[in-house]
């Protein structure tokens, strides 16, 4: 399969955030216990539906999470780990932030989405600290979740504000956690990652080949190579 192959292409614009939240709500396989990171990946509570049977957990101690809180919803009390409003389903417990980080680190999550600054492309996670002047470091709970959970989604923009690839050869931040990232989700494509590289599985908005000039890292398709894509539908 050659670098320009147009059946990756499923949409003709980058994905907006609700768009990219959908499409990563889709792949999240029913019966999952996730834990979505602050920032973009809260809004994949959103779109979870009732028959995938997602368990959602915080890491301030809450399983059962809901959708965001909107209106009479909110409640002062029920946040997530970014504190925002957020709702309960049935069912929903409250755990000690010991017990909620024991979960973390016990490898009892199936999948947690995380932001990203940069991902290497054998998987290295950097999402805490660019060093930059000013900037406050704040691991929090990330590198738990990135070496306890089975799979590690991330969802970022593809470019920096000046327009640099966040998917590098390797990390030039510093490192959260090591080949932890299975999945990229960005608003230019989908991308998996891991010791044999990077292929893409879809595209939006653009071509294989206009992605590669973007990334300067080798992209491949990734129905060239036989990549399963184990949680999509």
């Amino acid at each position: 399969m050659s670098l320009t192959e147009t059946s990756l292409q499923t949409s003709a614009t980058p994905l907006g955030r609700d768009d990219l939240a959908k499409l990563v709500a889709r792949d999240i396989a029913p019966g999952s216990f996730v834990n979505l990171g602050i920032g973009q990946p809260t809004l994949v509570s959103n779109y979870l539906t009732e028959e995938q049977n997602i368990t959602l957990h915080t890491e301030n101690g809450m399983l059962g999470m809901g959708p965001e809180a909107t209106g009479d919803q909110i409640d002062g009390d029920l946040i997530n780990a970014g504190k925002i409003p957020v709702t309960e389903l049935p069912g929903a417990s409250y755990l000690h932030h010991a017990d909620s980080f024991a979960i973390m680190r016990g490898g009892h999550l199936d999948i947690c989405v995380l932001g990203a600054f940069q991902v290497s492309a054998t998987g290295d996670l950097a999402n805490w600290h660019t060093g930059a002047p000013g900037a406050i470091p704040a691991v929090g709970g990330a590198m738990d979740l990135a070496t306890g959970a089975k799979d590690v989604f991330v969802m970022m923009t593809l470019l920096t504000r000046e327009g640099v690839s966040k998917i590098v050869e390797s990390c030039s931040y510093p490192i959260t956690g090591v080949g932890c990232v299975t999945r990229v989700y960005t608003d230019k494509g989908v991308f998996l990652t891991g010791p044999g590289g990077v292929t893409v599985r879809e595209t939006f908005g653009c071509t294989l080949e206009e992605l590669q000039e973007l990334v300067p890292v080798s992209l491949t398709a990734a129905s060239a190579v036989g990549t399963p894509d184990e949680g999509a539908p």
